[in-house]
């Protein structure tokens, strides 16, 4: 009971910002001397910190003592590190469990192509990264990667862009350079959850991010959708009738090979007759606006999502990643396409709407979720002998 009051505490902490002792006793329908243990053994923790405000409810309330500090998730100090992985580049930070309003990466490093042992060479890596962002005195490594993901097991079970790391124990890799616990978490997941955590009030939607690859991620009732198989989101990877492009999953005719970065340069640069860089494409639609060959990757893109809402009971879009950086008009025509194959959009509206990009948001989240306040205190290994003299390995809580 104590651990789950101290997870509804947080999650309530996470949604208010800044609030007192009684701001929290109050929404959670807690008493406040309980309140009051669980905010003074979370302060000791370094969990959470005292602000310089100043709270006066109590006075005004008739409660009696000097008046209280406003509390405050600890942001005086980095207790998290923070890991993403992706195709071209691999980032690190350092992490408050104050969620940040924008990401911010401290140390960056590139995997040089055709590497013999990618693995190897991201561990060497890793270690130079190490060296610039500090020691082990962080509770835990959070690793944002793609493809599908068994969180349970630490283990990335496919990655379409990113084959090697199937076969690489990337938990094993991380903790041998920092020697704490490592967490691996899908990629999509981390960015609604840090969403959720910047808009705690958007509890029911749709994220669909646009990159290297096209994901996707559903938050129900403010928690991730719940599968009994590890995967979820993998909404680029629908087919589309009459694409004949190659995917890094072994397919052909997905989706994301029309709409991901690289796909849609390849679709711009068909048309021109050359390569292109990603800013001359910007410059292109903001001169020409939308053109056969984009709308057609649009309605492609659309059409999977709006299958995804009527399937899912969904009526709201969260596009975040390099569609947004993209001219207005891009982003309206997909909206004006998903729409138009939802069926809720018949009967109330539907919602697509931009946002940034949340990385680190929620890596924080599931870090505290699962490495400050998890649902049950990971088990103790221990080596017992049997009657015959054999070891066997025992598990307790």
């Amino acid at each position: 009971m104590g651990q789950l009051n101290r997870r509804a505490l947080l999650r309530q902490l996470q949604k208010l910002d800044v609030a007192s002792r009684a701001d929290l006793a109050k929404a959670l329908g807690m008493s406040q001397p309980t309140a009051g243990k669980i905010v003074d053994e979370l302060i000791a923790a370094g969990v959470l910190e005292e602000t310089g405000v100043i709270d006066t409810s109590g006075a005004e309330s008739g409660l009696r003592g000097r008046p209280g500090r406003k509390l405050r998730l600890n942001r005086s100090k980095s207790q998290l590190l923070a890991i993403q992985l992706g195709l071209q580049e691999t980032h690190v930070a350092r992490l408050s469990l104050g969620a940040p309003e924008a990401d911010e990466w401290h140390f960056t490093f590139a995997l040089a192509r055709n590497e013999a042992d990618p693995a190897a060479a991201w561990e060497k890596s890793l270690r130079a990264a190490a060296k610039a962002v500090g020691g082990n005195d962080f509770l835990g490594v959070l690793v944002s990667v793609p493809g599908i993901v068994d969180e349970t097991a630490n283990r990335i079970l496919f990655s379409p862009n990113i084959h090697w790391t199937e076969k690489a124990d990337l938990a094993k890799i991380v903790r041998s350079v920092w020697h704490l616990p490592v967490l691996l978490v899908q990629e999509e997941r981390a960015l609604a959850l840090g969403h959720h955590l910047a808009h705690p009030d958007c509890e029911d939607f749709l994220l669909v991010d646009f990159g290297e690859g096209v994901g996707g991620a559903v938050i129900m009732d403010g928690k991730p959708l719940a599968n009994p198989l590890p995967i979820s989101g993998e909404i680029g990877h629908t087919p589309v009738l009459g694409n004949t492009r190659k995917c890094g999953c072994g397919a052909t005719g997905c989706m994301e090979t029309l709409v991901s970065l690289r796909g849609l340069r390849e679709s711009f640069a068909a048309i021109r007759g050359k390569k292109n860089s990603w800013a001359e494409l910007r410059e292109h639609i903001a001169a020409h606006g939308i053109e056969p060959w984009l709308a057609h990757s649009l309605d492609a893109a659309a059409t999977a999502i709006a299958g995804a809402l009527n399937v899912l009971g969904l009526r709201r879009v969260v596009i975040t990643g390099s569609l947004t950086e993209l001219p207005a008009s891009v982003l309206a025509h997909l909206s004006r396409a998903v729409q138009n194959g939802s069926m809720w959009a018949k009967f109330g509206s539907v919602e697509c709407a931009a946002a940034p990009r949340r990385r680190t948001a929620g890596l924080i989240a599931v870090g505290i979720d699962r490495m400050i306040v998890p649902d049950s205190p990971p088990p103790k290994i221990s080596l017992k002998k049997n009657a015959s003299g054999r070891r066997r390995t025992e598990f307790s809580n």
